[in-house]
């Protein structure tokens, strides 16, 4: 499970974080806001340190598509259906802004991209009215969409009855150029820290970073970690976390020329890739879809299955040849979460929310954090920084808050329910495969990935859900706030900070002893 973008690269490495380091900024999270953001603020002089659990773009950026447009699907409809016509156009312009940004950053470090026309299209009947709104939506907006009938689907094979076109946008290798944010902001004096896990953020009585290495303080952070690991504010119940998965193809057939995304079930995107946009030995296709709430699906990899078979039935000669999957969030009110973080004091910063167009809203979320930061007078800002900042919150983002809110509930209970129903002893999971048990009243996640069996907390370290297994990534999933955990128990992402905790055992390996309430089997098992 790796991306097309991330193999086969010479890859920008950080240094190792001295305990007990001083710097002006911290952040925490290498990818695209991140990295931007200290690019920003490291350009004006300041001393900015970014921290970073894995490697750059480990994770959500190193998961994109590599699509930067303002057409985003039906995104902009839906914002207009719920909120007034000048939100619409500060969200519009923020993505305008963050895009500009990061095109000139990559034609100032020499990072190719290719312009295309961005489509949003439906495939059936049903979708053509979605398509006509989202049009409109852009052109109230401020954006020159145009509508296309069955002409938009002469390129494809598949059915396209109409569509909304954007022209002028672009596709870039989102690894290639998050490398270069990083090459780029330590040329320019910052220190970026790799493989530091940051455990806990403190503002009292000094603010500061608890990491694995020790201690690094700092008068100002920034959470750039897609589900903030702080819980002041909340925000983890104002996110919705969902993923969605990709599989690159190399394939004879012609690639459609422009950026694609359905706006009718089930959900497609679909990008070509070539040698001036991506790591392109040969032209590549790369389709996305089937988006679902982390957590709650029956089975991961059948989902990325169906993404191949879709694209086989279509392109008779597609060639699987990287398949990945990527985390986003979605805010309640449909607009990312940017600013100070509650009761903090003043001194921690975030940014969330990015519902998959992290290319835009990230650089766009990075001018405005660092506007904050260099103190830049509230009215002097852009005009979409002002209007964000102070939107108001209308029935249906209180509505789809709810309706999230109940669907956590949900999940709770029934992760515990359906321990409850399994007791130790049971059958070894076979490989790639995991089970929740229950033992003595808790319950036990327990998975064999690469001939190892393991045995851990099936209890979210956050606010105790019970963990599912993810077949595809083999991870464990929390079906409440999107935390994700190794089969060790090791934390991936989301707002949990730690993992989960090991279950004591004699021996983990496979090909020695059984793990305690583990019993040998052929047979596979499943967390759901």
């Amino acid at each position: 499970m790796e991306s097309l973008w991330r193999t086969g690269r010479d890859r920008v490495d950080g240094s190792a974080l001295p305990s007990g380091v001083h710097h002006d900024v911290a952040i925490v999270g290498a990818g695209i806001t991140g990295l931007a953001t200290g690019l920003m603020l490291v350009r004006e002089g300041r001393d900015v340190a970014i921290v970073e659990s894995g490697e750059v773009a480990e994770l959500a950026t190193g998961g994109n598509t590599g699509k930067v447009t303002l057409l985003q699907g039906s995104v902009l409809q839906s914002l207009r259906r719920h909120h007034p016509a000048s939100l619409v156009r500060a969200y519009v312009e923020a993505n305008r802004a963050g895009a500009a940004w990061l095109r000139e950053f990559a034609d100032d470090a020499g990072v190719p991209y290719t312009v295309r026309t961005a489509l949003s299209y439906a495939h059936t009947p049903r979708g053509l009215a979605t398509v006509d709104a989202e049009v409109a939506a852009a052109r109230e907006a401020g954006l020159p969409a145009h509508r296309l009938g069955v002409e938009a689907g002469h390129d494809v094979p598949f059915p396209v009855m109409g569509a909304a076109a954007l022209d002028g946008q672009f596709a870039i290798d989102p690894v290639r150029v998050a490398d270069a944010l990083a090459r780029a902001f330590i040329a320019a004096g910052g220190s970026l820290y790799t493989r530091t896990h940051v455990h806990a953020v403190r503002t009292i009585p000094h603010p500061c970073l608890e990491t694995d290495a020790g201690r690094l303080h700092a008068r100002r952070i920034v959470l750039a970690t897609g589900a903030p690991i702080v819980d002041r504010g909340l925000t983890f119940a104002k996110v919705r976390g969902s993923r969605s998965s990709c599989v690159a193809f190399e394939l004879d057939e012609a690639v459609p020329p422009t950026m694609m995304l359905s706006v009718d079930a089930p959900g497609r995107s679909l990008r070509p890739v070539t040698a001036d946009d991506g790591p392109a030995e040969a032209v590549r296709l790369v389709v996305g879809g089937n988006g679902h709430p982390v957590g709650r699906a029956d089975s991961e990899a059948a989902l990325v299955d169906d993404l191949v078979a879709w694209t086989r039935r279509h392109y008779p000669s597609a060639r699987p040849t990287h398949r990945w999957s990527a985390q986003d969030y979605e805010s309640h009110n449909l607009v990312p979460f940017v600013g100070t973080m509650p009761r903090t004091l003043g001194c921690v910063r975030f940014a969330t929310g990015y519902a998959k167009w992290g290319l835009s809203n990230g650089p766009a979320a990075a001018l405005r954090l660092a506007a904050e930061i260099r103190g830049t007078a509230f009215l002097e800002r852009p005009r979409w920084m002002v209007r964000i900042a102070t939107r108001l919150t209308v029935p249906s983002d209180i509505g789809r808050g709810l309706r999230e809110g109940a669907n956590v509930g949900v999940e709770a209970a029934k992760g515990w329910l359906r321990a409850e129903e399994t007791p130790v002893p049971v059958p070894r999971p076979a490989e790639g495969e995991g089970v929740v048990a229950n033992r003595a009243g808790r319950p036990v996640a327990i998975s064999t990935v690469d001939g190892r069996t393991r045995a851990v907390s099936a209890v979210c370290s956050h606010l105790g859900g019970v963990v599912e297994w993810n077949d595809e990534e083999c991870t464990w999933d929390c079906p409440l706030h999107a935390s994700r955990f190794a089969p060790d128990g090791t934390r991936i992402e989301g707002p949990a900070s730690t993992g989960l905790s090991r279950v004591a055992h004699p021996h983990d390996d496979a090909s020695s002893a059984e793990p305690s309430g583990v019993r040998p089997t052929s047979g596979a098992s499943r967390g759901r």
